[in-house]
């Protein structure tokens, strides 16, 4: 078979009677056979709801067999707008509004923000059922046939950019952009029929549907999802599953690091590797997970507009770079300065790409697009480097920067010295407005579990470490740090959590 290039391709190769997911609290595996006809029946339903191919269907649903099968049937009969289940009910009108949602499929109970969001926008709900042996079907829906198959230069999945500045940005992914995407991410890491991948990440973003899930299935291995991300059982349901790996934000590794404390985990040792994405993970944590839990760490670097991944460091014996993203994955990356010029190795600037995984644009919005587009190469905002070996070093988020009276301040390496401070689990920089300067450097940190310190403890020791003009003049700390609900931090957000002001 030629390599897929429609998600629906993706799911075709592996033999019908091997466990394709699997749901750990339900006691129940799906072959892939079962979920093609589960895919194709409900693909089937959404056509007979009036669904055509360029219709978007928006879904609400927590992780679960009913989001992947509904994900991938949205994305053959139409386009998937999966949305966040956490979503309050302006948040959700918002999102219908702005996809232009056709219908809102959602769980059985519960959901009460989006039903009434959807009621308001006069949007038709139809709820998803799924019996004892794992079959997912729409309630009540007739059964027309879909008149078509998608091609891979037809619309699959329309996510939103996280929106720390204006209004979210809609991206338009194609189903050969996803395609390129999974392909990359099986050949960077060697996925195989006998890889178990337990997914941990919410299926509403495209670290857990691309990375977690899709890539899984392309390469014909099986996929563990859990309801949700449990700290206490989670290494019972690697044990359980025989997972090989799994992929999560740094949140979650030390969440995880928490809970063991120096004590090595034995449960992890059916792991091939450890994926790490979506955001930085300090070098000291990777060092940190290696040591307690025995297999390698590989951080990956991976956004919307690039259907996930762009680079990640290589399975051993290949070198990993602690502190680094790794190489380009069938990707290129390169470093351009703010006229459009490529910059030579060794020289920050923007980090810049081109790939079929990289979509071609943001939706209807043309201002967007001429600042994210040149000569061909997409603008990601953030800062970073390239090494002798190509590997990618992130500086931090351009819009992050802290200028200082002139002097641009990379966040990312403040950060970096907080959390080598031995009570500092936790720590995130930012910049806030100063008469003087412009902008001053502050900072938040959490505590390690037992661990004592006060502000100026840890100011004196970035004190020893940092130039004057680097150093925070303010550290708070605190006993969480917000994020995003894929795990993310933007600092904008943070500085406005603990000061008010708008970084």
């Amino acid at each position: 078979m030629s390599q897929p290039n429609t998600l629906l391709e993706l799911i075709q190769a592996a033999p019908g009677d091997r466990t394709a997911i699997i749901l750990p609290d339900a006691g129940i595996r799906v072959s892939y056979q079962q979920l093609r006809d589960q895919v194709i029946e409900m693909a089937n339903a959404l056509a007979s709801l009036g669904i055509t191919r360029t219709d978007r269907v928006a879904t609400y649903l927590p992780n679960g067999l009913p989001a992947i099968v509904s994900f991938l049937a949205a994305s053959v009969a139409g386009v998937s707008a999966p949305l966040n289940p956490n979503y309050r009910e302006d948040e959700v009108s918002f999102y219908l509004e702005d996809t232009n949602a056709k219908i809102l499929l959602l769980p059985p109970d519960g959901a009460e923000a989006a039903r009434k969001a959807a009621e308001g926008r006069g949007v038709a709900v139809h709820i998803l059922e799924m019996d004892a042996n794992g079959y997912v079907r729409i309630a009540g829906a007739p059964m027309d046939k879909i008149s078509s198959l998608p091609t891979g230069d037809d619309l699959a999945l329309v996510l939103h950019t996280s929106g720390s500045t204006g209004r979210p940005k809609r991206v338009p992914i194609l189903h050969r952009n996803i395609a390129a995407s999974t392909h990359n991410i099986v050949a960077t890491y060697n996925l195989s029929p006998d890889d178990v991948s337990l997914c941990v990440m919410p299926l509403f973003h495209v670290h857990g549907l691309v990375a977690s899930t899709l890539a899984t299935l392309l390469s014909g291995g099986a996929v563990a999802v859990p309801n949700k991300f449990n700290a206490l059982s989670f290494w019972r349901t690697v044990k359980d599953t025989g997972a090989t790996w799994y992929s999560a934000v740094p949140t979650i590794h030390n969440l995880l690091l928490s809970r063991a404390g120096n004590e090595k985990v034995a449960a992890a040792e059916g792991l091939r590797f450890i994926r790490s994405c979506s955001a930085s993970l300090p070098a000291e944590m990777m060092e940190q997970m290696e040591r307690i839990f025995g297999v390698p760490v590989l951080e990956a670097y991976g956004m919307s507009e690039a259907s996930h991944q762009m680079s990640s460091n290589p399975l051993p014996p290949a070198e990993r770079k602690p502190g680094s993203v790794g190489a380009g994955t069938g990707v290129k990356i390169a470093i351009m300065d703010e006229a459009g010029n490529l910059l030579p190795t060794g020289t920050r600037g923007e980090v810049v790409i081109q790939g079929p995984n990289v979509v071609s644009g943001y939706e209807n919005n043309p201002e967007a697009n001429a600042k994210s587009y040149t000569n061909g190469w997409f603008r990601t905002g953030d800062q970073g480097f390239l090494d002798e070996d190509n590997y990618l070093t992130l500086t931090g988020r351009i819009k992050e920067l802290i200028n200082r009276g002139g002097e641009k301040i990379g966040p990312r390496e403040i950060d970096e010295v907080l959390l080598a401070h031995p009570a500092v689990a936790e720590a995130v920089c930012f910049g806030v407005p100063h008469p003087r300067w412009g902008e001053e450097v502050e900072a938040v940190v959490v505590l390690k579990e037992g661990a004592e310190a006060n502000e100026a403890s840890v100011l004196a020791f970035c004190k020893e470490r940092l130039a004057d003009f680097k150093t925070p003049k303010k550290i708070y700390i605190t006993t969480s740090i917000p994020r995003t609900a894929t795990g993310k931090i933007q600092r904008g957000a943070v500085a406005k959590a603990m000061t008010g002001a708008s970084a």
